[in-house]
């Protein structure tokens, strides 16, 4: 990190310092081509700091500018209030993954940042741009990040299309949440965000991809509940795609891949279901395990958020009373609902309401 102890250049002061950087890390690399092509992202750095220094002479940033190694964002303060991001790519465009949305390592002090990008091959350049006008959308490694595009025209940011500005949304407490909302809204049907559940925090999945078949007997009925609590429409009688979200959500927040889904919940034909207040026949398999888990599926059902069960019971509210709204959400994919209605209130226990 570059860290300026002067408080007092304007930003237009900076930006003429940034041209200035830019300028003399061109004119370098048209001599040093192979120089530049072999250098890291640290040694990068350490170029970037000895053109600021240079570009800084005779002006407020002279003999001010430090360089500081550590895990930092940005990479380079100056004045304790600008900042300079420094990125590259060894590939022949400008385009690049950049640091976490959540920006958790930031400078309390930096307001206002560049990017100076360092395109590493041949013919090698240098461009720098305020951070917020070059971030093109999110990526995901193991946290949100932002995309880097150097040749991202106006009006094209990741922030156009939030319709929030950088600094309102690098000073949100949850960030997330609204990159969240707004990728949930462009996806296509058999698509799922996986890296953002219900858009308050972070995927927790399990970093191990594992196969159904290499489950023990209880994971598989624990996931088996799960599916039955979170999407009703597995319940469908007809649907030839009633396992596809469930299987998105299997792969993308459990880490688990199941092959043969239809097995899981259909397997078994049909048969009768007993309870208290009444004796149903021909009924399919799905019932019978809705039965034997009955106790597993309410906890669910009460546990799981709002805006978990929001999503995924693709409702707009969830009511006080879920085992009902489940009930009837689920009964709505049969092809007698007001029985259906009637016979999983009487599994779970519940009256059933007109």
């Amino acid at each position: 990190m570059i860290i300026s102890k002067n408080k007092s250049p304007s930003l237009e002061e900076f930006r003429q310092l940034m041209q200035r950087t830019d300028d003399l890390l061109n004119k370098d690399a048209i001599s040093k081509q192979d120089y530049y092509s072999k250098r890291t992202g640290s040694l990068l750095e350490l170029d970037v700091h000895n053109a600021l220094c240079r570009s800084a002479i005779g002006t407020p940033f002279e003999d001010t500018i430090l360089l500081v190694s550590g895990a930092t964002f940005p990479d380079i303060i100056a004045s304790n209030y600008y900042g300079v991001e420094v990125k590259s790519t060894i590939k022949n465009h400008w385009k690049s993954i950049g640091s976490s949305i959540l920006e958790s390592t930031r400078n309390p002090n930096v307001e206002r940042i560049f990017l100076t990008f360092g395109k590493l091959s041949h013919p090698v350049s240098f461009v720098s741009r305020p951070y917020e006008e070059c971030l093109a959308g999110i990526s995901v490694t193991h946290y949100p990040r932002y995309q880097i595009d150097m040749e991202l025209p106006p009006g094209e940011t990741i922030f156009d299309k939030l319709g929030l500005s950088y600094d309102e949304l690098r000073k949100m407490e949850n960030p997330v949440a609204p990159v969240s909302k707004y990728y949930k809204s462009k996806l296509q049907p058999g698509e799922s965000l996986w890296w953002a559940a219900d858009g308050s925090e972070e995927a927790a999945a399990p970093p191990v991809l594992r196969l159904w078949t290499a489950l023990s007997a209880e994971q598989k009925n624990f996931y088996t509940v799960q599916g039955y609590a979170l999407f009703p429409e597995i319940l469908d009688y007809q649907s030839t795609t009633k396992y596809q979200r469930y299987a998105l959500w299997l792969a993308t927040n459990c880490s688990v891949i199941n092959t043969n889904i239809r097995d899981q919940f259909s397997a078994g034909g049909r048969g009768t279901i007993t309870i208290p207040s009444a004796i149903y026949e021909n009924i399919p398999a799905a019932f019978g395990r809705i039965v034997r888990n009955k106790d597993l599926i309410i906890e669910t059902i009460i546990s799981t958020s709002e805006s978990i069960l929001a999503e995924t019971w693709q409702t707009s509210s969830i009511a006080t009373n879920r085992l009902h709204q489940w009930c009837k959400i689920a009964s709505q994919y049969s092809a007698d609902g007001n029985k259906t209605y009637t016979m999983l209130c009487g599994i779970f226990g519940i009256d059933a309401l007109p």
